[in-house]
């Protein structure tokens, strides 16, 4: 079975080797970060560049976001070259910041008014964690949701847990 096309927003210190990882393990990687530098590294690897969020979702079925804080989530999710701008319907988002639970709540039913899943994932173990994929994932979110990105977690990380409902996963960490 083919793997899904993953977008993935926020290539720093831990969404690079994350990103890295996915590459490695044979996903069709769809990218794009504000530094450009990083965008032009992976691509030599095997991701495509794509020049906003929003075209990340229309070129992806599943986007995971990588970012500092809750208000980079949301602009980036809800800006006019957002993510939910390019979204089509039956779309997974997979936000793996540590952001604000309301942040993450907030966002997954825009997303489920939108016909898409979302979970937050958020993720402890560090720079080495990701470099590893020995990371820990504390997930919030529908549990077909989960199941769907069951493969992509085992891919990023060891201990992976399913812990509520949106928002969950952030409460936890």
């Amino acid at each position: 079975m083919n793997n899904p096309v993953i977008g993935f927003i926020g290539i720093g210190i831990m969404g690079k080797p994350m990103a890295r990882n996915l590459i490695k393990a044979d996903y069709p990687l769809v990218i794009h970060n504000r530094s450009r530098a990083v965008v032009e590294e992976l691509s030599k690897e095997g991701a495509q560049a794509a020049q906003t969020s929003r075209e990340v979702a229309e070129r992806s079925e599943i986007v995971i976001t990588m970012l500092p804080d809750s208000p980079d989530v949301e602009l980036v999710y809800t800006s006019d070259q957002g993510i939910f701008a390019g979204a089509k319907g039956g779309m997974l988002f997979v936000e793996m910041s540590s952001i604000s639970p309301t942040v993450a709540r907030k966002l997954a039913a825009e997303a489920q008014r939108r016909g898409c899943d979302m979970l937050d994932a958020p993720v402890s173990g560090g720079e080495a964690g990701a470099i590893g994929a020995t990371l820990s994932i504390m997930i919030g979110g529908d549990t077909a949701a989960v199941e769907r990105a069951m493969p992509i977690f085992q891919v990023l990380g060891k201990n992976i847990v399913h812990v509520g409902d949106a928002g969950a996963g952030q409460v936890t960490k």
